[in-house]
């Protein structure tokens, strides 16, 4: 009994295995895309494929940061009648987006060091647990429409400016893309000062007016 439930476990293995694989071959022309999600802290190979295979992987019916944040419904609602704020709970949206960014701002609110994580605290003891952890969710959402539709890079500012934690995050995004079917060369930039070349573009956060909003 015990030797029939373990070759169960060995082919549902992989049957992952084979469809991580057609995974990857299909998203194989929005590679870039997917490489450049991945490297925001919370965001991994699995949820960047998400992402792109909802909204694209450029992003491009989507009109701005804001509107991305409301079809999937992770900015602040408003019910108010007589000038009176009854709620400010969100509003529902797409579900499987709302999942993704459900898991990922736990994940960089974790991430020792990060911008995520500062916001997260400061924002913690005056809105309480849930809200606060929303309020990451609404951030990363509107990085996600940054880094598809204007095709940039993020870049962390913080404990993770250290080359060896930088060298640190590129091996394991590239041991898991691998892992995916996808080839990958880490190769550093040494006219920008930083690790990695498997992402390439500019920094979300400068010269852009909403600057404020993305990472405040």
């Amino acid at each position: 009994m015990l030797a029939l439930q373990l070759q169960r476990l060995q082919l549902i293995d992989q049957q992952i295995e084979q469809l991580n694989r057609m995974i990857a071959d299909a998203m194989k022309p929005q590679q870039d895309a997917v490489m450049r999600l991945a490297e925001v802290p919370g965001f991994g190979v699995d949820s960047a494929q998400q992402i792109v295979a909802e909204v694209g992987a450029q992003a491009t019916t989507i009109a701005s940061a804001g509107e991305l944040s409301s079809w999937v419904g992770t900015c602040p609602g408003k019910e108010e009648s007589a000038e009176q704020n009854y709620s400010s709970r969100s509003a529902k949206g797409n579900k499987y987006m709302r999942r993704v960014l459900n898991q990922a701002d736990h994940a960089a609110a974790a991430k020792k060091g990060s911008h995520f994580q500062v916001v997260f605290r400061r924002l913690l003891l005056r809105l309480g647990y849930q809200s606060a952890i929303w309020a990451v969710a609404y951030r990363l959402c509107r990085l996600v429409w940054k880094v598809l539709h204007e095709g940039v890079r993020f870049i962390q500012h913080g404990a993770e400016v250290h080359p060896r934690e930088k060298k640190k995050r590129a091996q394991m995004l590239a041991r898991a893309l691998r892992k995916l079917g996808y080839d990958v060369t880490i190769t550093p930039i040494s006219q920008r000062g930083t690790f990695g070349a498997i992402f390439s573009g500019e920094c979300p956060c400068r010269g852009h007016p909403q600057s404020k909003n993305l990472l405040a």
